[in-house]
């Protein structure tokens, strides 16, 4: 898939999603099987992310992806701008650097997820966050509809790599689902990532014992074209970083990030 400028998404479906008076847009795709929330990382809705809702979709779910920021129309590039970092920043949903305590937009998400389970049945909702969003598909797993939450490359709290943006009671309740229900929660990231550190993986694999599955990956995994073209560590797992090739790591991780949703879902 070409990661140009402009990506046709005309097989995406745009609904507008509204609880507790906020309306958000979601890019939908799909009408039979499950429920998946994909959420985008911090670039928004790039040509990577439609690919990687795509290859979900084609597995048998339905997908959802909700644009919490930047634009609906397949537009957005693989780059962090630093006005959206400044908009972030002052945005009152999200929390960038605060330990111990979750965006307040995942208080949005949650009701979605909820509105999907009802909307499309089986067992659940799965749901995916990644880079900025990775740790609100954690929060979302103290509702009892997310029953298969993944973090690929959580990276809030900014700054704190041991830290995680969930407050202490949500652990507590996301530890009761592990020992009664037996949730799962499936964590990817690169070893030499510099947004999330090992550091924040021991803390959610002390936290929550057996119940956190991680996978890191080498960094000689990583798209010699995302973020090592600019000289860095490789970061994003599904999206920029990934090589769409047979027998790669990163496209082996696709494959096992379906088997878990077929297999929770």
């Amino acid at each position: 898939m070409s990661a140009g400028p402009l990506s046709d998404i005309s097989d995406f479906a745009l609904r507008n999603f509204t609880f507790d008076g906020v309306t958000k847009p979601v890019l939908c795709l799909g009408d039979v099987g499950p429920a998946v929330i994909v959420i985008h990382e911090i670039s928004g809705f790039t040509p990577s992310l439609a690919r990687l809702c795509r290859w979900i979709h084609d597995a048998g779910f339905r997908v959802y992806a909700p644009v919490l920021v930047g634009k609906t129309d397949g537009s957005e590039v693989e780059k962090v701008r630093f006005s959206r970092i400044l908009s972030l920043c002052v945005s009152r949903e999200f929390t960038l650097f605060a330990q111990n305590r979750s965006s307040p937009v995942v208080n949005w998400l949650k009701p979605l997820a909820r509105c999907l389970f009802k909307e499309c049945g089986g067992r659940g909702v799965g749901v995916i966050g990644m880079c900025l969003s990775g740790g609100f598909a954690l929060n979302m797993a103290v509702d009892p509809s997310v029953i298969a939450p993944v973090l690929s490359q959580p990276s809030l709290p900014s700054g704190k790599p041991a830290g995680i943006d969930a407050s202490p009671s949500d652990i507590t309740r996301i530890k009761s689902r592990i020992a009664a229900d037996g949730l799962k929660i499936r964590a990817w990231r690169f070893e030499g990532d510099t947004l999330c550190r090992q550091a924040r993986f021991d803390t959610l694999s002390a936290l929550l014992g057996e119940g956190f599955i991680p996978v890191v990956l080498s960094d000689s995994a990583g798209s010699p074209t995302g973020m090592k073209a600019q000289g860095k560590p490789p970061h994003a797992v599904f999206t920029g970083d990934l090589i769409d090739a047979p027998g790669e790591p990163t496209r082996a991780a696709v494959d096992e990030l379906i088997g878990f949703y077929k297999e929770r879902l």
